[in-house]
């Protein structure tokens, strides 16, 4: 079904009046597809990247440069 914005409504999380373009710590989620695990796995409560996960990782840091 195609996104209808009169049927589907998403609620912002966003704190009303909070400047998120400032510099600060923030929860980033990445969904994918089916929540198929792609980047790797949990052992013993610790992520661990396969090739997949690395890329992502690698991209991710050198994008806050």
């Amino acid at each position: 079904m195609k996104y209808n914005p009169e049927i589907h409504h998403r609620r912002s999380i966003r704190l009303k009046g909070y400047d998120y373009s400032q510099p600060g710590a923030y929860f980033i989620t990445i969904c994918t597809h089916e929540r198929e695990c792609l980047f790797g796995e949990i052992v013993n409560d610790e992520m661990i990247l396969n090739d997949y996960g690395k890329i992502v990782y690698e991209e991710w840091f050198l994008s806050a440069k």
